[in-house]
């Protein structure tokens, strides 16, 4: 069996302590860490006998006056070495400046380990791009409405009318989408569109959460419920009382969770570890989850659960949106400190739309607000993109090739042609039956499910559009 290379990190940190730590992630993927206390001693770990096997620095704090030289010192030793920031504070400012300095991935404090290790894995093989800048790039601009979301392809506007639909009712929902779809703007979009939006909006990621504490934030403990339990804790879901829960992955909820969970959608009712009561609770539960439900998952929170189930396609299946989408966000960038108002030329359109975007929309704003960063012009050119090229080129997944879209198609898109896919991948205009129903999609969700507005806007009769609904096979259930 051929050894594994050995990963060195280079982690230049004054605290012991946060050397530790991120020492013991890094480690639970392969990597050995030489930690620095300054910069002298980086230095020196990179010109020693394991320099040779750093493949990455991460530098655990950041300075507008120190940082600029710090990565200008690394990187006169190593110039092609990847450089990882760990910021507190304003974050879109200080990645800003980070990035300008060389920075080649900015992330924030507190860090989850999955997103640390992804960071590493990224920009230690510079194929890939999956997570760059991602934590940044989601701050940049209040939320979309779902009348506001960006998108035409039919697989799209299915979802958002389904979404638009369950913005109505108090049920419990789940949205299934590759990571980097948009699963939690949906949620949350879903959340501002209900009867709930004056209540309370929370998020818990389920995969970040250590399975013997995951009781503990989700339902709440007393004191002294377990060793180290010094003060009781409200739980997640009375804190979302009156409003909406967003439980992200939630297939990486242990099994006896899944089924304490199910118990309370059933009930109304969270028993805190350690409480002989329990508390009555109104919550509205939006599950999301990079795939499927596992056979394996309970059965009786996966009924409740998915009965209405949002699916999010990947971008490499709509990429006749990614000119709209890609308008869209260069303007969002340009409200931010120390970004210009950008245009993008078709030339660059075209790059974008040949790649399989593996991160999905969150990639792709990742790589516009890189790009954006380093464009010294009013415009963005496809020279500003050559590693999407060479990604496409030498990676061999999948996910990295975009479909072959027409002429016609791809035409239209970048023209900003209005939001119907008219034509096929292989030129032909598509049967009015599927246009018709793209439009009636589009017009539920953008009057937010709201069906006797959607009639009159449309010009037809309330039992006519349902008659059409039917005959379309377009889903009503939410």
């Amino acid at each position: 069996m051929r050894e594994e290379p050995t990963r060195s990190l280079l982690l230049l940190d004054s605290d012991p302590d946060e050397r530790r730590l991120v020492s013991a992630i890094a480690g639970r993927a392969g990597w050995s860490t030489l930690g620095a206390a300054d910069e002298e001693m980086a230095l020196a770990l990179l010109q020693g006998p394991h320099g040779r096997e750093v493949k990455a620095a991460l530098l655990g704090s950041w300075s507008p006056d120190e940082g600029p030289r710090l990565i200008e010192a690394l990187r006169e030793h190593r110039p092609g070495l990847p450089i990882l920031v760990l910021s507190h504070g304003d974050t879109v400012s200080a990645a800003v400046d980070a990035m300008r300095a060389g920075a080649s991935d900015f992330l924030v404090r507190p860090v989850a380990p999955e997103r640390l290790l992804e960071a590493l894995a990224a920009n230690a093989d510079r194929r890939r791009a999956a997570g760059e800048l991602a934590p940044v790039s989601e701050k940049l601009a209040p939320p979309l409405e779902l009348e506001q979301m960006i998108g035409a392809a039919p697989e799209f506007r299915a979802a958002l009318a389904i979404a638009a639909k369950a913005a109505r009712n108090r049920l419990p929902l789940l949205i299934v989408g590759e990571p980097g779809t948009g699963k939690e703007t949906v949620a949350r979009a879903i959340h501002a569109a209900s009867l709930r939006a004056k209540g309370p909006l929370l998020s818990l990621d389920c995969k970040a959460i250590a399975a013997n504490i995951i009781d503990s934030e989700l339902f709440g403990h007393e004191k002294g419920a377990f060793p180290g339990a010094f003060a009781s804790k409200v739980g997640k879901l009375v804190q979302a009382d009156g409003g909406t829960l967003i439980l992200d992955e939630i297939v990486s909820l242990p099994e006896a969770t899944q089924e304490l969970l199910d118990r309370v959608l059933a009930t109304g009712e969270v028993r805190p570890v350690g409480l002989n009561g329990s508390h009555s609770v109104d919550v509205r539960i939006i599950a999301t989850s990079s795939r499927e439900l596992p056979e394996d998952f309970h059965a009786g929170l996966a009924e409740r659960i998915a009965a209405t189930t949002v699916t999010l396609p990947p971008l490499r299946d709509r990429s006749g949106d990614i000119p709209a989408l890609a308008r869209h966000l260069l303007t969002r960038l340009a409200q931010q400190t120390g970004l210009k108002t950008l245009s993008i030329g078709n030339d660059a359109l075209s790059v974008l739309m040949r790649y399989g975007w593996p991160g999905n929309v969150r990639q792709l704003a990742s790589v516009l607000f890189r790009a954006a960063l380093q464009c010294d012009e009013r415009t963005l050119t496809a020279e500003h993109f050559p590693h999407i090229a060479i990604q496409s080129r030498y990676t061999g997944r999948r996910t990295d090739f975009a479909p072959t879209l027409s002429k016609s198609s791809s035409d239209e898109a970048i023209a900003g042609a209005p939001g119907i896919t008219l034509y096929t991948s292989d030129g032909h205009v598509r049967p009015l039956e599927e246009i018709e129903a793209d439009i009636i999609r589009l017009a539920i969700g953008h009057y937010r499910g709201r069906m006797t507005e959607v009639a009159r806007r449309l010009g037809i009769g309330r039992s006519t559009l349902y008659r059409k609904l039917g005959d379309l096979g377009i889903d009503t259930a939410a």
